[in-house]
């Protein structure tokens, strides 16, 4: 019998359960590889190639590739370990937030101190306002 996931109601939100945890296995074991200095040179040397040595889907390998992280957490990638793609890239995770929500890191910054998004849209699509 299917778990229960009112939280599935929340536009625009992925939330990292076990279903997304099984789907997403060995995409966020590919990414804690990076953690090792002689991964990160391998995989920068050849992506494609590095790649190729997990048993990832191709569409995985290919959101991997074209660094569409927003794919990559549809795919069952978890932010924190998606991270590591980002710092072998030398990028903060700020900036990599900022690409997945269309904005600029000045952007995103500036949303994220003046206190982030509004509730207006964001709620449960089955909540009255």
């Amino acid at each position: 019998m299917p778990l229960d996931k009112p939280y599935k109601d929340v536009p625009g939100t992925t939330i990292f359960d076990a279903d997304m945890s099984r789907q997403g296995y060995h995409l966020n074991q590919f990414c804690m590889s990076l953690m090792k200095a002689e991964n990160r040179a391998r995989f920068k040397a050849d992506e494609r190639a590095y790649l190729d040595e997990w048993p990832m889907t191709e569409e995985q390998k290919q959101a991997v590739l074209d660094r569409d992280l927003n794919r990559c957490i549809a795919l069952g990638g978890n932010i924190y370990f998606l991270a590591k793609i980002g710092a072998t890239d030398g990028k903060s995770f700020q900036q990599m937030a900022g690409s997945m929500t269309g904005m600029t890191e000045e952007e995103y910054r500036n949303m994220m101190v003046g206190g982030g998004r509004p509730i207006e849209g964001n709620r449960y699509v089955g909540e009255k306002k």
